[in-house]
C-alpha cells in the first residue's frame, strides 16, 4: 500500500499547483497526510460520509471524496472550499491518488511474483499465466545478481539500488532475506558475462561499497526463459557462498568461475573428513607453520615453478627445495610432482570448506 510519506508528497505537490488545502484520512478517521494547519476532523461527519452511497459530498465548507481500491473504500480525501473549482481540483486529486493505488498495487504484485519465482514457489503454468497478467515477458535473457554487505539491509538500500537502474520496469530489485539484495536483470542481445562484471563493479562503486570488508556481488548463468530464473538465483547464491570460502578477496564472483570449488562445496562433511584422513592420516594441512603455508601458496601461485617462487619469496633456490623435501617427508606428497600437487591443493580447499561449515553450525 502507499506509504504516508508518498501521500504527503503528493498532497504538497497538488497544493503547490492548485493553492488548495488537502487532507487524506483512513476509514477510521485517522489523518495519514495533510497540508492543513488547523483542520479538525469531525468523526461523525467522516463516518456518515463513509457509510453513505455518495462518492463526494460538501460538509461544512469542506469537500469530501471517496478513494476506492476495487470498489473497496480505502481513503477519504478532504478538500477545503465550496465552489466548483475546488470540486474539480478535488476530483483530480482523488483520481491521482486512485492511480497511485493501482501503480503501487501492480508494483507489489510484481515484487511478490518475482520473489515466488526465485524461491520456486510457483507451478510452471502459474509462472506464464501470472507473467502475462503482469505484462512480464517470458522469453528474454535474464541473469540474477545478489548483493551482500556487512551492513544491515533496509528500505533505503533497496531504493538506492533501484535508482541505479533508472526505474526500468524490465529489471526487478527485491529481497527474500535480511542480508542481501537481489537483482533480476534483463539483458540486451549483445550483453554477456563481461557486461555483468562491469555492472557489478559499477553498483559497488556507485553505492560506495567497493573495498569494504564482507561486500560481495555474485551472479548466476544467463537464462533464456522466465522459468529458469530460479536456477540463476540458486547459482548466484552458491557463487556467494563458494566465493566467501575460496575467493574471499574477490568482490565480484561469477558462478561460471567457481571451478573445482563448486564441486567441493557440494561434498558431504563425513566424506571430506575421510579424504583428509586418508591423505594425511592424523595430520591436517592447516597444522603446518606459517612459513610452510606461505611457501605452499606461493608455489601454487607460480604454477610449481621453483625458480620464480624462490625469487618472489626472497630465498635461495636450495632453501625452497629443502622446504619442499621437508614437506614431502611429513606428508608423503611431493609438490613438484603434478599429481601430488593436485592432491595437496584439493586437500587445502577441502579443509577450508570444512572450517567454513563449522562456523555456520555455531
Amino acid at each position: 500500500m502507499i506509504s504516508n510519506q508518498v501521500l504527503q508528497n503528493t498532497l504538497e505537490g497538488l497544493k503547490e499547483i492548485s493553492r488548495t488545502e488537502f487532507c487524506v484520512i483512513d476509514t477510521e478517521g485517522k489523518v495519514l497526510a495533510s497540508t492543513f494547519t488547523d483542520y479538525v476532523i469531525n468523526q461523525v461527519d467522516v463516518q456518515a460520509f463513509a457509510n453513505s452511497q455518495a462518492d463526494s459530498q460538501l460538509v461544512k465548507g469542506y469537500q469530501y471524496f471517496k478513494v476506492c481500491d476495487d470498489h473497496q473504500l480505502e481513503y477519504i480525501l478532504v478538500v477545503h472550499g465550496e465552489d466548483e473549482d475546488t470540486y474539480m481540483v478535488g476530483k483530480l486529486a482523488a483520481f491521482q491518488i486512485q492511480n497511485l493505488i493501482v501503480a503501487y498495487k501492480e508494483r507489489f504484485d510484481k515484487d511478490s511474483f518475482i520473489k515466488n519465482l526465485l524461491l520456486d514457489n510457483l507451478l510452471l503454468v502459474d509462472i506464464y499465466n501470472r507473467a502475462k497478467k503482469l505484462h512480464i515477458e517470458a522469453d528474454v535473457p535474464r541473469v540474477v545478481l545478489i548483493l551482500e554487505t556487512m551492513q544491515e539491509k533496509d528500505h533505503n538500500s533497496i531504493e538506492s539500488v533501484k535508482s541505479l537502474f533508472g526505474g526500468k520496469s524490465k529489471d526487478f530489485i527485491t529481497a527474500v532475506d535480511e542480508k542481501s539484495i537481489i537483482i533480476v536483470k534483463e539483458l540486451a542481445e549483445n550483453e554477456g558475462y563481461a557486461e555483468m562484471d562491469r555492472l557489478s563493479e559499477t553498483i559497488l562503486t556507485t553505492l560506495g561499497l567497493n573495498k569494504q570488508p564482507g561486500t560481495h556481488i555474485a551472479y548466476g548463468t544467463i537464462v533464456k526463459e522466465l522459468k529458469e530464473v530460479s536456477r540463476s538465483y540458486k547459482e548466484a547464491r552458491m557463487a556467494l557462498d563458494v566465493g566467501k570460502i575460496f575467493f574471499g578477496e574477490r568482490e565480484v564472483i561469477a558462478y561460471s568461475s567457481l571451478g573445482i570449488g563448486r564441486l567441493i562445496y557440494q561434498l558431504p562433511i563425513p566424506l571430506c573428513k575421510m579424504f583428509i584422513k586418508e591423505i594425511f592420516e592424523n595430520k591436517s594441512p592447516d597444522d603446518f607453520d606459517e612459513e610452510t603455508l606461505v611457501t605452499i601458496d606461493k608455489f601454487f601461485e607460480n604454477s610449481l615453478n621453483v625458480s620464480e617462487t624462490s625469487r618472489q619469496l626472497y630465498i635461495h633456490r636450495n632453501t625452497l627445495v629443502y622446504r619442499l623435501d621437508k614437506l614431502q617427508k611429513s606428508t608423503g606428497l611431493d609438490l613438484r610432482v603434478f599429481e601430488d600437487a593436485i592432491t595437496f591443493k584439493i586437500a587445502l580447499m577441502v579443509v577450508r570448506y570444512m572450517k567454513y561449515m563449522e562456523t555456520l553450525e555455531y
